[in-house]
């Protein structure tokens, strides 16, 4: 889709009264696939704090740990019987890694359900998938639609327990400090390449002039806009539609002596954007024509 289109003699005034502010510059940034690695740290950050609010710790204990019911215990005659976790004959219960005095009182903030989970997985495997399997049209469709709904569905039902036990008694539980280890640096990561990394490779389009860096550590290229062709690729729908909020890749060809032809993957709210260089390329076109009219 090229947007160099030319409009007619008295568009100006148009165009500033149906978009209220006149652009002099737009800068359009592609950006890695980390950006589409979003949910998972979410997700991570979601599930820790879920999993804090559960109320529920985790005991780690020796094989062979049983669990007695109906003990009383010493000192406590006047209380209900309680639960307790006998370790084997010749075992002790482990020390955890910052206990203090020895102290063996479990505290591995954990929830009761696995749900959280079994979806912290599947959305950090479906990311992997996603973000290095290009699925466009129908065959992305299918596959995400198939994968997300069917997990969505076994959770909610309560069918993901059958299954692990089926294929050798899994059971995904991850603690409060296990989802955290993964959100907060991946979350570091994505700021770092979104909002720094990703900026040294930029499209910048004014009226007269095209600014272009192709790569990290390559210079600034500056070419004429005239021929400029722009032409976007939308169509993964789980990538550049549900991840990319209305992202897309924009394959930049340029005019004249430089004949610059690359892409720029992943960019934000390609239709917007692309809309408003038409705009201003437009604008461009009205006042070379305006002296001759």
């Amino acid at each position: 889709m090229s947007i160099a289109t030319p409009a007619p003699p008295g568009a100006v005034n148009q165009l500033e009264s149906t978009t209220g502010v006149r652009d002099e510059e737009i800068c359009v940034y592609g950006h890695s696939t980390l950006f589409y690695w979003w949910p998972v740290w979410l997700l991570g950050f979601l599930f820790a704090l879920l999993t804090y609010l559960d109320g529920h710790v985790m005991a780690v204990v020796p094989a062979g740990t049983q669990v007695e019911s109906g003990h009383v215990i010493p000192g406590h005659e006047q209380e209900p019987p309680r639960d307790v976790l006998v370790a084997p004959a010749g075992q002790a219960v482990p020390t955890l890694p910052g206990a203090r005095n020895g102290e063996t009182e479990p505290r591995l903030r954990v929830a009761a359900n696995n749900n959280y989970g079994v979806v912290f997985m599947g959305a950090l495997l479906l990311s992997i998938l996603v973000t290095n399997f290009l699925l466009r049209g129908l065959a992305s469709v299918m596959v995400v639609g198939v994968i997300t709904i069917a997990g969505l569905v076994m959770a909610l039902l309560g069918y993901w327990d059958p299954v692990l036990v089926w294929v050798g008694g899994l059971d995904v539980r991850i603690n409060a400090g296990g989802y955290l280890t993964v959100a907060v640096p991946l979350f570091l990561m994505w700021l770092f390449a979104t909002f720094i990394y990703d900026r040294y490779t930029y499209l910048i389009i004014t009226r007269g002039q095209v600014r272009i860096r192709k790569e990290i550590g390559g210079g600034e290229i500056a070419v004429d806009a005239s021929g400029l062709s722009l032409n976007k690729e939308r169509d993964d729908l789980f990538r550049h539609w549900l991840l990319g909020l209305g992202s897309g890749d924009l394959h930049v060809k340029t005019g004249g002596p430089a004949n610059l032809d690359f892409e720029l993957s992943n960019v934000l709210f390609i239709g917007s954007k692309l809309s408003r260089i038409q705009d201003l390329l437009r604008e461009k076109e009205v006042a070379q024509q305006l002296p001759n009219s």
